[in-house]
């Protein structure tokens, strides 16, 4: 890439970081300030189509890109790719986590891949079926505690009563390597959309056909997934709405952010340092490269 559109990107990033998002906190801080981010780097170009981030260590993450079956271990230091591992053909990955010594990736199928050895020379690769039918599987992330993955799709693929009104988190358990009965969260939307509303969080607003009220638009669709380490909340981003959710242990929503979308350019990766710190991976746009933005974590002040 040219030098100088990346230099003219940087100085109009730091510009429109300043600008502001619209945010709730009712009942606690996030500690976090989400109109800027503490840090912003240009990724690799090919890391343009990211589209997943995991925490390894305090200086590494692991990423992947939606189009190759490539693990990209990323250097947060000296800000370069330290490794390539190749770990299936080309394809549509959404979704990765780390459990241990062992790698998750996520096929927007349910497919899942277990890359074991990720970080040595031997490394031992195993396709593994969820029976998720949903087509567009985003977000997958570890659930320490409960030793699951946590798997969301964009849409609910459940019919009946309610369906379109309901976003499903599955619980894929890491003992059994077989989905729960249950899933491990359903989110109304039209339980959010009140939440929003009460907490004055101004979403956008659709008219219907012969009605002359507008009502507010809230899709949901989640891209991304991970736990706070700290806190244990449930982080989970949805691109098209340029939002932020966070939920409690039970499922309850806590905060709900509006993004800037001139600096959350499309969210597709989130991750957590052991600190607090957040991580929030931006796909590259076709005049724009992508992005990694990385929030400090300051649990008792705001600013």
């Amino acid at each position: 890439m040219n030098r100088y559109p990346v230099i003219l990107f940087i100085f109009i990033t730091a510009f429109l970081s300043g600008c502001p998002a619209k945010h709730a906190s009712p009942d606690n801080l996030t500690g976090y300030d989400l109109t800027y981010s503490d840090r912003t780097e240009i990724l690799p170009g090919i890391l343009h189509e990211i589209s997943g981030i995991t925490f390894i260590n305090s200086t590494t993450i692991g990423c992947i890109q939606d189009e190759k079956g490539i693990l990209f271990i990323y250097d947060l230091a000296s800000n370069e790719i330290q490794r390539q591992v190749t770990f299936f053909s080309n394809g549509d990955y959404e979704g990765i986590a780390r459990v241990g010594d062992t790698i998750y990736v996520l096929r927007s199928d349910g497919t899942l891949y277990e890359i074991a050895g990720y970080n040595t020379d031997s490394i031992v690769v195993e396709p593994v079926p969820t029976g998720i039918t949903a087509k567009d599987s985003e977000g997958v992330c570890y659930d320490k505690d409960r030793h699951r993955l946590l798997i969301a799709p964009k849409e609910n693929p459940l019919r009946g009563p309610g369906s379109k009104d309901s976003r499903i988190i599955y619980d894929f358990n890491l003992k059994t390597m077989k989905l729960a009965d249950e899933p491990a969260y359903d989110f109304s939307i039209e339980a959010l959309k009140d939440f929003a509303t009460g907490n004055k969080v101004m979403l956008p607003l659709k008219s219907k056909k012969k009605k002359q009220s507008a009502e507010p638009v809230l899709k949901f669709r989640p891209s991304a997934i991970c736990i706070h380490p700290l806190t244990k909340d449930i982080y989970v981003l949805s691109s098209e709405d340029y939002m932020l959710f966070v939920f409690s242990t039970l499922g309850v929503i806590k905060n709900l952010f509006l993004l800037n979308p001139l600096v959350f350019r499309q969210p597709e990766g989130i991750t957590f340092l052991e600190n607090g710190d957040m991580l929030i991976s931006n796909e590259g746009q076709s005049k724009t490269p992508a992005t990694l933005l990385r929030f400090n974590y300051h649990p008792k002040t705001t600013r």
